[in-house]
């Protein structure tokens, strides 16, 4: 089987590395159609390299381009084929011009097997040639499948090369066009073009095949012209095959070499690599600057092979960086990529970025390892990123939801199916509740009781050991499993106990639940999880509390749960608590009633706030803009309020970023959160405040409050006051309990109209027991005993593969204490753009069924834009994807519009979403238009229309 490997560069040697690594690549050069017959004249005996037809065009160097000839010219590469014409009828639905013919390439066993042609003799070194195919699929397939152009390239007495062209995705009964270009420094003794690319047992179809000289190249400024008007690689000596021409180091020296450490460091591909040495800092490296080869709004991808050297350092983190500099000498800083690399072998670090607006000045350079550390650099290189189709919805055959893949979870064989973690001891006995938690019973509804009986673990020397069972072959991927046990430990701890349901997949730990526990009673654990990977082997098992502490667990229950059956609950749910009964009811004196009048509705804002985190830089992008000002009604800004990013330096402060983007959201009408005053974890602390005394820290965190509130008094209806308190205390515990009560008094005395939140993570998802709902409740109580004004209560909703009833358990719970709840950051994550958009359903249809909560912020939308990957709801090139479709569906399912004719007591009734709306109304003689707002209320709403 072929590896695959790095293409050449217009203006180098093709690589004699038998590896390929594919990359799409624009066209030099359009073409205009060659379906339609001969448009470059082509002359099919050919001798010579540049050659042109006798009208002028460049001629087509394919021959048998349109295989009018059969498949004479052509070579099947371990495949079969036959070529078809349009007079014998469309092939499974596939319909070309009349006079047309097609190949069909039929028995690929392997994704390169495909149809090639020799064009050894009609291609000159250092000219650059343009690509065009014309190119379909047939057979058993779903979705997309790609087809790719490449390059065969032999060379005598060395490894044979390939070079890819370009690439496209098409579906069935669709001809797509397959574009690319590619140029040869040095000329191969062979040089095989080919098509490839479908999954084997794909049909390959190709209609017509175009190659033409586009650009001989002359001179070497033709050859940079070229490269960059094409998708290649960016940086300017990428391999150091030139020294270090082009290269600079960041506050150190760099240095060429092609090998070190008597020979045991060499380069990982081509002959030289670089060093960054004499580091003083840790931001030291090697740079290049890119201004002018990068363009705003465009996705591009990085790649760079490093490795460390000296100072003893074994692994160290190495990034990725681009410092950018606007035309308003506005600086900024891009984390571009990063990994833990190590003095051993190579490491390739890879990333994506996007600008947002026209830079200055750009340069890229690496940094990151401790002074002293050196940077070894082999290659570097930045291309346009390439777009990859979405992969098709998974399709789960047999999910049998509800179904518990735990065997024998009713231990009514025994212990049969269990075995111990460790070197324990497991026994079975009876005591523990009949009935399923709560969170189990809401997805599976009526259900038969459990035995009674439990395991009760012993002899536990580890926190790991407890009871575990193999479920590997019970798993299905891509489908979300909800996780619900009752667990108990035994006398001897001191306090409560973590116990956890866990998942060893492959070696990683994976979260099922936890839950805080004591001997008292027994306690539910509930979560959940979702695998995406097929896995080697899965294992389930109950771990946590101390050595020497029994654990005991009864009714391990793990099965899939269908989340369409959940969603036609919630919509109930949601028509109940979301909607009103309205009455648009007619009056205006010396009328008559206006039977038969025409009424149109609509509703032009919901009440419920959806919203979403942005950044200074994104506004510079008018399709972000664009996007978010038309599907989201609330912002929050995602550093630019914090107060590292507003006071980095002490006394420096930097209020011009939240300045500018308050005054994009009031000229949007888009109400604000202010996230946030402060943030108790210690690492998110700037230096100059931790080296402050007590009483100097005191006057810092007062001037923080003064400055701030008094600043944007009433411009932001909610803050965040500080942040994270169940996860950090570094104000708590220099300056004491009181400092996080009194934070909020001084807050609510400065700015009384801005409603105060408290906020952290990993409330609502049962998978961390600091921030359980009980005690996050806990610590709202605390505070409010002590004087605190909390108004409001914030649930970031970082979360993965949520479920339903365990999302709204943790509503219910917080619920209780009558203070409106947010989700404030909420964000999913898959790699499937089909399961992303479910989780993303889930929990916005979670919060907007549930009373207690007032609005739902995302936590970011655009890609590469949002603090986790596969998260995105729009491509960095601004394409909106499965989950954003999905959002936006639901925005607009949860907005009602009605029309009509009143009736005879001169009304028009009907049941909308709480919000705005405009309301019109044709009479014979004129239109009449009014604005009204239905609000929460149990009985109808009247509306009195004056005509």
């Amino acid at each position: 089987m072929r590896r695959i490997c790095s293409p050449c560069f217009f203006t180098r040697r093709v690589s004699n590395t038998h590896q390929k690594v594919e990359h799409i690549q624009r066209s030099i050069g359009t073409m205009e159609n060659p379906k339609e017959g001969n448009a470059y004249g082509v002359s099919e005996k050919q001798n010579g390299s540049t050659i042109k037809s006798r009208n002028g065009f460049p001629s087509n160097i394919i021959l048998n381009h349109d295989f009018s000839r059969g498949l004479d010219s052509w070579n099947l590469n371990c495949c079969n084929g036959s070529v078809v014409s349009a007079e014998s009828g469309s092939f499974e639905g596939i319909s070309v011009k009349s006079g047309s013919n097609y190949a069909v390439i039929t028995n690929r066993k392997e994704c390169w097997q495909g149809l090639e042609q020799d064009i050894t003799c009609r291609v000159s070194l250092g000219s650059t040639y343009s690509v065009s195919a014309f190119v379909g699929v047939s057979g058993s397939l779903q979705g997309y499948a790609d087809i790719k152009a490449t390059l065969k390239l032999e060379y005598q007495g060395s490894a044979t090369s390939y070079l890819f062209i370009g690439r496209t995705s098409v579906l069935r009964q669709q001809w797509k066009k397959l574009e690319g270009t590619f140029s040869l420094s040095t000329m191969p003794d062979r040089v095989v073009f080919y098509l490839e690319g479908p999954s084997p047992g794909v049909d390959l179809l190709i209609e017509s095949v175009v190659i033409f000289c586009s650009s001989p190249i002359e001179d070497e400024s033709s050859r940079t012209r070229c490269a960059a008007e094409g998708d290649e690689n960016i940086i300017l000596n990428p391999r150091f095959e030139d020294g270090v021409n082009n290269w600079s180091g960041r506050g150190c020296k760099i240095l060429l070499h092609d090998s070190m450490g008597d020979g045991k460091i060499v380069p990982q591909s081509g002959k030289f690599f670089v060093s960054a040495t004499e580091r003083t800092q840790t931001w030291n490296g090697i740079q290049q600057e890119i201004t002018g080869r990068v363009q705003r709004k465009l996705a591009y991808e990085v790649s760079a092979m490093v490795r460390i050297f000296g100072n003893n350092i074994t692994s160290a983190d190495v990034r990725v960086t681009l410092w950018v500099q606007t035309p308003n000498q506005r600086e900024q800083y891009i984390g571009v990529a990063n990994s833990q690399v190590t003095d051993k072998d190579w490491i390739q670090l890879q990333g994506k970025f996007l600008l947002n607006a026209s830079p200055s000045r750009v340069v890229i350079y690496l940094e990151g390892p401790p002074p002293g550390t050196d940077i070894l650099v082999n290659s570097l290189a930045v291309k346009h990123a390439e777009k990859i189709p979405p992969s098709p919805p998974p399709v789960i055959e047999d999910p049998a939801f509800g179904v518990n893949i735990i065997q024998n979870s009713n231990l009514n064989d025994g212990s049969n199916g269990w075995f111990p973690l460790g070197n324990c001891t497991l026994s079975v006995t009876t005591g523990s509740p009949h009935i399923l938690p709560p969170m189990a019973r809401d997805s599976l509804g009526a259900h038969e009781l459990l035995s009674g009986r439990y395991i009760i673990v012993t002899k536990r020397s580890q926190n790991w050991m407890g009871p575990a069972q193999m479920i590997t072959d019970r798993l299905k991927l891509y489908l979300t499993y909800q996780v619900s046990a009752w667990v108990r430990i035994g006398p001897g701890a001191t306090g409560a106990q973590n116990v956890n349901v866990a998942l060893g997949v492959d070696n990683q730990w994976v979260n099922g639940g936890q839950a805080e526990v004591g001997n008292d009673r027994w306690y539910e654990i509930g979560g959940s999880f979702r695998i995406e990977k097929q896995p080697l082997k899965v294992m389930a098992y109950i771990q946590g509390p101390a050595p020497g502490v029994d654990l005991m667990v009864a009714g391990l229950q793990i099965f899939p749960v269908d989340r369409h059956a959940r969603f036609r609950y919630l919509r109930k749910e949601t028509d109940k608590i979301r909607k009103r009964d309205v009455i648009l009811k007619f009056s205006g004196s010396g009328t008559g009633t206006p039977v038969g009048t025409f009424v149109k509705v609509r509703q032009t804002q919901n009440s419920f706030g959806f919203g979403s985190c942005v950044s200074r830089t994104n506004i510079d992008n008018e399709d972000f803009v664009d996007f978010f000002v038309k599907n989201f009604n609330w912002a929050v800004f995602g550093n630019e309020l914090k107060w590292y990013w507003t006071e980095s330096q002490q006394g420096n402060f930097n209020y011009r970023d939240a300045d500018e983007l308050l005054d994009l959201c009031k000229s949007y009408n888009m109400e604000t959160r202010g996230h946030c005053i402060f943030w108790e974890v210690e690492g998110t602390v700037q230096p100059w405040i931790k080296q402050l005394n007590k009483n100097d820290l005191m006057t810092a965190v007062q001037n923080r409050l003064t400055g701030l509130l008094t600043r944007y008094k009433g411009k932001f209806r909610h803050y965040d006051v500080n942040n994270e308190m169940l996860h950090g205390s570094f104000y708590q515990d220099r300056l004491g309990k009181d400092i996080r009560a009194n934070m909020f008094k001084t807050a609510n005395q400065l700015d009384p109209s801005a409603t105060l939140f408290v906020n952290d993570y990993h409330v609502e998802d049962g998978c961390d027991t600091r921030s359980s709902p009980e005690k996050y409740i806990e610590h709202i109580i605390d505070l409010q005993k002590q004087g605190a004004p909390v108004g409001g209560i914030g649930i970031q909703g970082h979360i993965d593969s949520p479920v339903g009833p365990v999302v709204c358990s943790a509503l219910d719970n917080l619920g209780a204490l009558g203070l409106p709840i947010w989700f404030t950051e909420l964000d999913v994550s898959s790699i499937s753009e089909c399961i992303r958009a479910d989780d993303l359903e889930v929990m916005l249809r979670e919060a907007f069924a549930h009373p207690a909560v007032d609005g739902i912020m995302l936590w970011g939308f655009w890609e590469l834009f949002m603090s986790r990957d596969n998260a995105h709801l729009v491509n960095a090139e601004g394409e909106i994807n499965e989950t954003g479709r999905r959002y936006l569906a639901l925005r607009k399912e949860w907005l009602s519009h009605g029309h009509g004719h009143f009736n005879e007591q001169g009304e028009f009734m009907f049941r909308g979403f709480h919000g705005s709306y405009v309301v019109e109304i044709g009479t014979g003689s004129k239109k009449i238009s009014k604005t009204f707002v239905v609000d929460n209320g149990e009985s109808p709403l009247v509306v009195s229309i004056d005509l």
